[in-house]
């Protein structure tokens, strides 16, 4: 079965919109980004929130969460983890 088959099948079952599922997505790739970035750089989900004031559980919610996550606060991340942030829309 190819992935937009699968897709289709589960939310279908789950009784999802292609939309809503969609923007999950994208919100899990941005948790998964900060994650993979964080751990690329050694660096705890203690020290990162440390270094952006922040806590250790708010770290943990953006990492597996990241929905609603204010574009300063991907700024200070990205700073923190030292990279840079880029935003495009197309």
């Amino acid at each position: 079965m190819n992935l937009d088959k699968y897709i289709d099948k589960r939310l279908e079952k789950e009784n999802i919109s292609k939309e809503l599922f969609w923007k999950g997505y994208e919100d899990f790739k941005i948790g998964a980004f900060i994650k993979e970035a964080r751990e690329a750089s050694g660096m705890s989900q203690t020290e990162l929130a440390s270094r952006i004031n922040t806590t250790k559980s708010t770290i943990s919610r953006m990492e597996n969460h990241a929905d609603d996550i204010k574009i300063s606060t991907l700024e200070k991340v990205a700073t923190a983890l030292g990279k840079q942030l880029k935003i495009s829309i197309v």
